[in-house]
């Protein structure tokens, strides 16, 4: 029956190969590539089922077709719902073979042309879902930039928390899932300072109680304000909520404590903290790097988490984070300004 099938399909231009059994023809399988598959059902060892099933597996780009002597609408309902794509029952003739090879192969190629045109669709897909997160990410960062032109002595404050966070979160070899979010939420740490009266945000002096309780006001703003936009960024909201939390359970606004406090507002908190303690303001000069990092070790265990410090501190000798100098950012930032 194999040499008489064989014989057909040559006879119609293809070129053949025969497996005296279903082990054979999974060898067969491993070595060449093959459009079709003609297969008994029921052979030795590895039946026409098992074939079908290990074909569908391994090759699913392979078109079967199942032949039988037995004429039972189960075992042919079976076969098809295994993805075998037809069936034929044995007498049959060389015309209706060479009928059901043709419809199987025109079946397989439309099954393949629509897998490429899916793909291709789905590709489609993905590349305007980036372009679309990329010009919303880009907004985002334009509102975080515009709320930094209130204040120009903290002009580029988002930028230099978020480089530092991000080397800080290398050290501590954070996954990269948390690095993206972590990225876009130090950056925005801020935002809900939008919220915050110009003339609290730009007070030459310091603050009074109600002064400062205004404008500790901004996590809960900010996370507000996003929440609606990164329902898929959770660090990232919780980078907004949190990097005013201590490490001790006293901040703000939940009063989290330890390991309570997401990784991705620990890291933030400490770079914020040294950005604003080495930054020039109207009525002080910047700390020096030293300094400040000597504060953020004082404060390790009560404020911050020592891991987080130990991590900034590791960054900062190695020069993944560059020494900030604050005369330099506030000559930059006249330059812009005027």
């Amino acid at each position: 029956m194999r040499t008489v099938l064989c014989r057909l399909m040559t006879a119609e231009g293809f070129d053949c190969r025969q497996a005296a059994c279903g082990a054979e023809a999974v060898a067969a399988l491993e070595a060449e590539t093959f459009p079709l598959v003609l297969s008994d059902f029921h052979m030795p060892a590895l039946d026409g089922a098992e074939l079908l099933r290990i074909v569908q597996q391994r090759w699913p780009q392979t078109a079967v077709v199942i032949i039988t002597a037995v004429s039972d609408v189960n075992l042919a309902v079976r076969c098809l719902d295994g993805g075998a794509l037809d069936y034929l029952t044995k007498p049959f003739s060389t015309e209706e073979v060479r009928a059901r090879v043709l419809q199987a192969l025109e079946k397989r190629r439309l099954m393949l042309d629509n897998a490429a045109h899916r793909a291709h669709l789905e590709s489609r897909v993905a590349q305007q879902s980036r372009k679309y997160e990329e010009l919303f990410l880009a907004s985002l960062q334009s509102l975080a930039e515009a709320l930094e032109i209130k204040d120009s002595y903290t002009w580029g404050h988002s930028t230099r928390v978020s480089r530092y966070a991000m080397a800080v979160a290398r050290e501590l070899h954070a996954p990269l899932e948390l690095m993206d979010q972590l990225e876009l939420g130090s950056r925005l740490h801020d935002i809900g300072k939008i919220g915050v009266r110009e003339s609290v945000l730009n007070k030459e002096g310091p603050l009074t109680d109600a002064e400062y309780a205004h404008v500790m006001e901004h996590p809960v703003i900010g996370w507000r304000l996003l929440a609606p936009l990164l329902r898929d960024m959770p660090v990232a909201l919780a980078v907004v909520r949190s990097h005013h939390e201590r490490f001790d359970g006293h901040g703000t606004p939940d009063r989290l404590a330890g390991n309570d406090i997401p990784l991705a507002a620990r890291i933030t908190a400490v770079a914020d903290s040294f950005d604003a303690m080495t930054s020039g303001r109207p009525y002080r000069d910047g700390m020096a790097v030293d300094d400040a990092m000597a504060e953020l070790r004082r404060c390790a265990g009560t404020q911050f988490d020592p891991q987080c410090v130990d991590a900034f501190e590791r960054a900062l000798l190695t020069k993944a984070i560059p020494r900030p100098d604050w005369r330099v950012q506030r000559q930059v930032t006249l330059k812009i300004v005027a």
